[in-house]
């Protein structure tokens, strides 16, 4: 394994499942290239949170107790709502606030859910570990996380700190404006609030 990605498997917690991971001919064909390096990655440690919880690492696991990359990827959960324009990203990770790290074809992006947008972040998982362990506080909403969590304990596994206010429509990175709230739930909200947002936009424009 190269060296940026041992590193940040260092710093992580244990093992969020015990067993190897088994990749679906499904899931194998949303993506491709970079998911190999996935495989590789979840072989050595499968799932896993760091930075106190900010960062949370998808495991493949048969456990229903879990989020896992099987599940968190199934086209009839959250994804149906954004529809092509995630089409062939597999869903790997996410930060305090449930923005979602992907592979596809030409590498790692990242998914705002309250925009709906897809960025490019890095050409494959070594150098999307280097970005985050380089700039952690940016990549994952770690100090938000810690001071939320200092006040209200742990962020438990499958929830994820939702905006009261959507940072779309100016609300504060702050802690009177987050809230714990479930991974799937954050997703489908955000993406509600986005959409009004869009719809409000047009709405100004054609005035």
């Amino acid at each position: 394994m190269e060296p940026r990605l041992k590193k940040l498997i260092s710093i992580a917690s244990p093992a969020i499942c015990d067993e190897l991971p088994q990749i679906s001919r499904e899931l194998r064909s949303q993506a491709s290239g970079v998911l190999d390096q996935l495989v590789e990655l979840l072989y050595h440690k499968n799932g896993f949170f760091a930075f106190e919880s900010a960062l949370h690492l998808f495991p493949v696991c048969s456990r229903k107790s879990y989020v896992d990359v099987e599940s968190w990827n199934r086209a009839d959960s959250w994804r149906r709502l954004y529809g092509e324009a995630i089409s062939g990203y597999v869903f790997f990770a996410e930060d305090a606030f449930g923005e979602q790290f992907g592979v596809g074809a030409e590498g790692v992006v990242r998914f705002d859910a309250e925009t709906g947008s897809v960025k490019e972040h890095s050409s494959n998982l070594e150098q999307w570990a280097e970005t985050v362990l380089d700039d952690y506080e940016y990549e994952t909403g770690y100090p938000l996380a810690k001071e939320w969590q200092a006040q209200h304990g742990p962020l438990l596994e499958g929830r994820r700190l939702l905006p009261k206010i959507p940072f779309i429509l100016g609300g504060a990175y702050d802690l009177d404006n987050l809230y714990a709230a479930d991974a799937l739930t954050a997703m489908t909200s955000e993406q509600i609030s986005g959409n009004r947002l869009r719809t409000s936009q047009m709405s100004l424009k054609s005035n």
